[in-house]
């Protein structure tokens, strides 16, 4: 605790800006040299995609040598040049802080989505698992919402996300693309990434709409009864889509066309997560959370319990269906069967994983379910072994997950550090 405590310490007047630049420059590294150089000398194949877990699990001789490349292209630049930048991202985030917060907050985004682009854009493969896991953070922050925030247990979430994902695929097939079963395209292609936001809402909508299948026998009752036709609702869909032959049935729908790159789910999953935050930290959302606590002292309070429940249960089921719609055009295929139990548990592992009630533990359940799930991909099996394992001592230690009811505090997060130093006033 000792060494962790100096750590901390020493790294703590380092503001945002800093780290970005930190992370810049390992990135550039690894970028115009980790092929060429350092894994040539280090005895690797190729650059480690995932910071060397895939090559240190299928090779366990290669880990000394991918041990070795994390710590020269990530760990030594990224805190080197973060502390050693001090003197000149402390003051630049001092500037930053006369701005706007939300002008603040928009640069600092496209910092970091810069980063992250250059970063993904070295393996294709690194693109496809940063955009699931964008999605995963959809999915995960709206089903915090209601599983979180609203303090019910929903199982609906894979239903509205293919909900979201069979209508926006329909709609992007009839309008901009030649289908063997919708025919020739309504609209020309080239519009499909202008109509492609308003094709994400329709799926949302229609997911939104879905919910009203559960919500309202739901909540007229109190209890677990919400778990169950959650449940129920699911499976429901599942079926629906097996059985219906105009939209592929079990084998599934394909074809779609690809509209959706890193940047759109990027800006997606920051409009998410920018609109989640100001619902539950709005009237509506402390309403959301007297609810949870005490529902009869709530309605001695002039709350709309009811009302307040299917609103927030909508709006986490819309999010859900943008989620899918996303996920169609990232995959370009879907199936009935990516909509079943096994990702009912994946986006329950990564909400309860990261925490209840927290925007900011949802975003760290999501990427790290997800980087896990991807790391652990050589072990087959024993991957579905080690994950539950770990969620399960995850339970016991911190029963609301990792970081539970932490709200995002931006002011505070791009702030500068050790003003004093830098003569700037506090």
């Amino acid at each position: 605790m000792g060494i962790l405590q100096k750590f901390k310490q020493m790294f703590s007047t380092v503001p945002m800006l800093g780290w970005f630049l930190g992370i810049l420059a390992a990135v550039l590294i690894e970028y115009f040299w980790g092929y060429d150089y350092i894994s040539y000398y280090l005895g690797l194949p190729k650059i480690p995609v995932l910071f060397g877990a895939l090559i240190m699990l299928k090779e366990p001789v290669m880990i000394p040598g991918a041990l070795a490349y994390d710590l020269i292209v990530y760990v030594i630049p990224v805190l080197a040049v973060a502390k050693l930048s001090c003197f000149i991202t402390n003051p630049g985030a001092a500037l930053l802080e006369k701005l706007p917060l939300w002008l603040s907050a928009v640069i600092h985004l496209v910092c970091f989505y810069a980063i992250l682009h250059l970063w993904a854009g070295i393996n294709d493969y690194r693109v496809l698992v940063v955009k699931l896991t964008l999605v995963s953070i959809i999915l995960t922050v709206s089903i915090n919402v209601i599983n979180g925030y609203q303090g019910e247990f929903s199982c609906s979430h894979p239903g509205f996300m293919a909900l979201g994902a069979y209508v926006s695929s329909i709609l992007t097939l009839v309008l901009f693309t030649n289908d063997k079963i919708f025919g020739t395209a309504l609209l020309p292609p080239a519009l499909g990434p202008y109509l492609f936001p308003l094709v994400l809402v329709v799926g949302g909508a229609a997911a939104a709409i879905g919910s009203l299948a559960v919500a309202i026998p739901s909540f007229r009752t109190r209890g677990d009864y919400l778990a169950i036709i959650s449940l129920a609702f699911m499976f429901i869909v599942k079926s629906a889509v097996e059985n219906l032959n105009i939209i592929g049935g079990a084998r599934g729908m394909g074809g779609q066309p690809d509209l959706a790159p890193l940047p759109v789910i990027f800006f997606w999953t920051m409009l998410c997560i920018w609109v989640i935050h100001n619902f539950v930290t709005s009237i509506l959302g402390k309403a959301l959370n007297t609810v949870r606590d005490d529902e009869a002292a709530a309605e001695s309070m002039t709350v709309k319990t009811r009302k307040t429940k299917m609103t927030a249960f909508m709006f986490g089921a819309f999010w859900a269906g943008v989620a899918g719609g996303l996920f169609a055009h990232v995959l370009t295929y879907i199936n009935p069967g990516m909509f079943s139990i096994n990702r009912l548990a994946e986006i329950l592992a990564m909400v309860y994983f990261g925490g209840l009630n927290s925007i900011v533990g949802s975003i760290v359940g999501a990427v790290s379910i997800n980087v896990l799930g991807e790391a652990l991909r050589p072990l087959e099996l024993f991957k579905w072994i080690i994950i539950p394992l770990i969620l399960i001592f995850v339970m016991i230690f911190r029963p609301y997950g990792l970081i539970s009811f932490t709200e995002i505090n931006a002011k505070k997060l791009l702030e500068a550090k050790h003003k004093r130093q830098q003569g700037v006033s506090p």
